[in-house]
């Protein structure tokens, strides 16, 4: 018979999982990435914000001049587009999160009306210019 002879050394059981030094390595690559991708991110989301304006304010202006060049004088107000259907809708400012704060350019003269359209939200735009002004 073979004979068992126990050294005194108890043998550690290894459970499955993770250390505290790995998912602390892990926890801090995934720090990396977020500090990285979320700055990124809210610069994207600005700059859509700003597209977005920019191409509301093109087609209201459109729908103005067409207007203006079909019955022969500006709207009133951005309401009379939306009822003679150059405009579905008077489109909301992403940036002033409204419909009721484009700033409305009246028309000199003779002609009364709304001539131009510029967006109401305030500061200014990515590359520094005023919002107003756009």
């Amino acid at each position: 018979m073979a004979c068992l002879i126990e050294t005194g050394r108890t043998s550690a059981i290894r459970r499955p999982g993770f250390t505290l030094i790995e998912l602390l390595v892990v926890l801090s690559i995934i720090g990396t990435l977020l500090a990285i991708a979320v700055p990124r991110y809210f610069h994207a989301l600005e700059r859509s914000k700003e597209t977005v304006l920019r191409q509301d304010l093109s087609v209201m202006r459109e729908a103005i001049d067409k207007y203006y060049g079909d019955v022969g004088h500006y709207p009133e107000s951005l309401v009379a587009l939306v009822d003679s259907r150059y405009l579905r809708a008077i489109p909301i400012d992403p940036l002033a999160k409204t419909a009721d704060k484009w700033l409305l350019v009246s028309a000199e003269g003779d002609n009364v009306g709304v001539r131009d359209v510029h967006s109401g939200a305030e500061g200014a735009g990515m590359d520094g210019t005023p919002l107003g002004e756009w």
